[in-house]
């Protein structure tokens, strides 16, 4: 049994005619002709009932028509997946990362994708939200992880994924530590590590200027890394989002009064067709068990 002779035979049932159902296989009819015998022979009964020009299906050919239907079915579904597992080799999915958002938990995301959808391939990068955007917009990345900001959420699709608090995270001797919960009032005058690349600093600064709290920065830096070594080696305290505490020893409080949260989506071009890989990686997002 062929697929070109299931074809020949399905064609022939729909339209009832060999002529006009070799036309619609691209082939031509005594070649439709033959592959139809050579399928009535292998089952050894009778799909049509030839009456001079006039061709019906047989019972046998009426009962066998869901049957070969869905080994065609079947068969293009094959072809389909095998096609769309070359092409996520092809063209791996280019992930770009906010510099901000803590790799563990996206880290264990793409080894269950990995897991699961065994042909797909992924490229990471970091970088700051206006870079990360513009390469988007140009088409070096499919897809950009980051925070949710006004700006982003109107000029891409946003597929939300997790809400983050922010915590404050301190050495293991602070005084601070002893708290379940830290208010910015708490904070005032105490030594400060300073996050440049945060991107809701101004934010958070502009709430400790009309709170009256006052902050003295004793480091700056754009690097999370070393942001957290210095908070560790008793440098002050920083702000930073939950899932971005990566640094073994720290103590990490949320923060209260007022209370800041974030949301974490991966945003897309509107309008930009997927790609197979892309298509892949959205739905296993979209259904994954992120925390928060």
């Amino acid at each position: 049994m062929e697929m070109a002779q299931i074809r020949y035979v399905l064609a022939a049932a729909r339209t009832l005619n060999f002529t006009k159902a070799a036309e619609d296989c691209g082939v031509s009819q005594p070649a439709l002709t033959k592959g139809i015998k050579a399928l009535e022979a292998e089952l050894e009964a009778e799909l049509f009932h030839r009456e001079g020009r006039r061709v019906l299906l047989s019972e046998f050919g009426k009962s066998m028509l869901p049957h070969l239907r869905q080994i065609l079915d079947e068969a293009d579904a094959a072809r389909m997946l095998a096609q769309n597992f070359r092409l996520l080799r092809k063209a791996p999915v280019r992930i770009g990362v906010l510099s901000t958002v803590g790799h563990v938990r996206l880290a264990r995301f793409l080894a269950q994708l990995e897991k699961r959808s065994r042909g797909i391939e992924v490229s990471v990068s970091e970088g700051g939200a206006a870079d990360l955007a513009a390469q988007l917009v140009d088409g070096d990345l499919d897809v950009v992880i980051a925070t949710c900001t006004d700006d982003l959420a109107q000029r891409f699709r946003a597929q939300r994924l997790y809400t983050e608090r922010y915590v404050v995270v301190f050495p293991p001797d602070h005084r601070l530590g002893a708290l379940d919960a830290v208010s910015l009032s708490d904070l005032s005058g105490e030594d400060y590590v300073d996050r440049l690349s945060c991107e809701m600093r101004e934010m958070v600064m502009a709430v400790c200027e009309d709170a009256g709290v006052e902050l003295y920065a004793r480091f700056r830096s754009e690097r999370e890394d070393w942001v957290q070594a210095m908070v560790l080696a008793g440098i002050g305290f920083a702000f930073m989002p939950e899932y971005s505490v990566a640094l073994p020893g720290l103590i990490q409080r949320p923060l209260i009064d007022p209370k800041v949260e974030r949301q974490i989506a991966a945003m897309t071009v509107p309008g930009r067709r997927h790609t197979p890989g892309l298509e892949t990686f959205m739905r296993a997002a979209t259904g994954y068990p992120w925390p928060g």
